[in-house]
């Protein structure tokens, strides 16, 4: 027993009603913390998730971007080709139809606001393909190209032989006109011994030689006419018969006519003879004149053509006469 006169200490247990407040502190506590931890952790995933869908997007973005400039070039390729001659687009019509399809095909991937991975990993095999097809027409076009090249190489080639044919054959047939010309002036004709006769005939039907004009019935001209290389067949001879007067005689009855000289003059002829002739042999022709008027006095030309060539000349006199002739 303690006989202390200082008040004795007593130890008071602690209120059933506090601890009990206290313990419920401690459970809200731990629970808020729960709650705290739990709402970081739940943040923490929501932002990765979303980092993660960024990340994704700008993924797919990017690959979006990289094929659209994978197709442009594409597109790029093909614009160089449109330029293109109707002739060889013509011969590329299948292959536009295939690339036109595809090129579709491929648009319609990208105007996609949500294209997905698979989708895009289409227009990416679709691009390569599209590619694959652009090549095979570069090639395409590359060979078109150089067979046109070619064909224009051997069409100017040939236009260059054309002309020089042309060249050669005008060449050829002026040589060939030259000697047809030379051989045409060679084989005219030659005439010689050329006889002017004039022939008095008499009542009685005989016939004799004069040079009175008066007397003069008719005029026989003979002549010879040959050649070494002309050709046999018939030609025609022209006789110009021109009296005293100057003036070639002109007769209806002998079907006179006019015919053009190798230097482009018209000729009035007297009597066109057809002649027979024979190469290197000589022909003898012989033409009678008589006009429908009385000879006169003075010369009578008598000029042979052949060929438009003046080919033999011969004179004849006519004379007055005398009182008793």
């Amino acid at each position: 027993m303690n006989n202390s006169n200082f008040p004795t200490s007593v130890t008071e247990s602690p209120s059933p009603r506090k601890s009990y407040k206290n313990l419920i502190i401690g459970v809200l506590s731990v629970a808020l913390f729960g709650t705290v931890a739990f709402l970081l952790v739940d943040k923490n995933k929501t932002g990765e998730t979303i980092q993660n869908q960024q990340t994704e997007i700008a993924t797919v973005t990017d690959q979006k971007s990289d094929i659209q400039k994978s197709f442009d070039a594409s597109l790029a390729r093909l614009d160089s080709m449109s330029t293109l001659n109707s002739n060889l687009q013509g011969k590329l019509t299948a292959s536009n139809h295939e690339i036109s399809k595809t090129k579709n095909e491929i648009r319609s991937i990208l105007n996609k606001k949500n294209a997905t991975a698979a989708e895009l990993t289409k227009a990416r095999f679709l691009i390569a393909s599209l590619n694959d097809k652009i090549t095979g027409m570069e090639q395409q076009v590359a060979q078109l190209t150089q067979d046109n090249q070619n064909l224009n190489q051997d069409k100017v080639i040939l236009k260059q032989d054309s002309a020089k044919l042309s060249q050669d054959l005008t060449a050829t047939t002026a040589t060939k006109d030259s000697l047809v010309q030379k051989v045409d002036v060679a084989s005219t004709l030659n005439a010689n011994n050329i006889a002017v006769t004039p022939i008095d005939v008499r009542h009685n039907g005989k016939e004799k030689v004069t040079t009175t004009a008066k007397h003069v019935s008719k005029l026989v001209i003979s002549f010879d006419v040959n050649n070494r290389i002309a050709q046999p067949g018939t030609t025609d001879v022209y006789v110009v018969v021109t009296g005293p007067d100057g003036k070639p005689i002109s007769e209806q009855s002998l079907n006179s006519g006019t015919f053009t000289t190798r230097n482009g003059d018209d000729k009035t002829f007297t009597a066109k003879l057809p002649v027979a002739i024979e190469t290197a042999q000589k022909k003898n022709v012989q033409f009678t004149f008589t006009p429908a008027n009385n000879f006169q006095e003075g010369n009578y030309t008598i000029q042979i053509y052949q060929n438009g060539f003046l080919i033999g000349e011969g004179k004849r006199e006519l004379k007055k006469g005398g009182l008793f002739s």
